[in-house]
């Protein structure tokens, strides 16, 4: 059996073992509600540019539309071809805004990876102090 030279008593050291789980529970919250937030703009993030892909799309449905029957109309002269070029780079651009907010959008994302580092390190460091 070992013994301490530390000075305080049990009631003193389960005191500072108290307040610092408290203070240790208070910063951990405190993480983890400012990683939430950030989680929460990027879903806002997200959710916009996939909303905007989606008014690209439209607008490129409806530029093609008009492509295809101006180039009925023309029978292949330059106006329905340039907006058949227009529609197809609208609709390129809507796409990648799509795939770009669904990533922003995964579940993966949005999980809070720093609050789970920082406990896991907890736990870690509270194992090496128990005897």
């Amino acid at each position: 059996m070992t013994t301490s030279n530390d000075p305080r008593g049990v009631a003193t050291l389960i005191s500072d073992l108290t307040q610092q789980v408290s203070t240790l529970v208070q910063t951990e919250l405190k993480l983890l509600r400012a990683e939430i937030y950030e989680k929460l703009d990027q879903l806002g993030s997200g959710a916009a540019e996939v909303t905007a892909g989606a008014i690209c799309l439209l607008a490129a449905l409806i530029v093609l539309l008009q492509a295809v029957v101006v180039a009925l109309v023309k029978a292949g002269l330059g106006a329905g071809w340039a907006s058949l070029l227009v529609g197809v780079v609208v609709a390129a651009l809507g796409l990648f805004l799509i795939w770009r907010g669904k990533s922003n959008l995964s579940t993966s994302n949005l999980m809070p990876e720093r609050t789970q580092e920082q406990l896991r390190r907890d736990a870690d460091v509270a194992k090496e102090q128990v005897p």
